[in-house]
């Protein structure tokens, strides 16, 4: 839970006794779980807002995919991944015309305007 181990937890509820009193800090505490499932509420009637107003084209949009590292990921990294997990395809065989050995003293043919 967002890298907290026991101990810090710990420390927090201490904290919050400290502040809050031992009177007061259930009366914060329900404040707090209030005020995050109002966030919580506004933040997904956002998302269907969002969803419903942008139409059956972005049905399967979803804002996580706004995010830089997961935009970055998907439409670059996933497409990477596929090209190098793909099986190779199997090079067509093109045989090369056969070049006639030269004898001793001939000369090679030339292409001036190779050069």
């Amino acid at each position: 839970m967002f890298g907290l181990g026991w101990p810090e937890l710990l420390a927090l509820v201490v904290i919050a006794l400290l502040v809050f009193g031992p009177d007061k800090l259930p009366q914060a505490a329900s404040q707090a779980g209030r005020t995050l499932r109002q966030l919580r509420q506004m933040a997904n009637n956002a998302k269907a807002d969002l969803q419903a107003n942008l139409g059956p084209e972005f049905s399967n949009f979803d804002p996580a995919d706004l995010n830089p590292k997961t935009f970055v990921r998907k439409h670059l990294l996933d497409d990477l991944e596929n090209d190098w997990n793909a099986p190779a395809a199997p090079e067509p065989y093109i045989q090369a015309a056969a070049e006639p050995e030269l004898s001793f003293g001939e000369i090679p043919p030339y292409d001036s305007e190779a050069t």
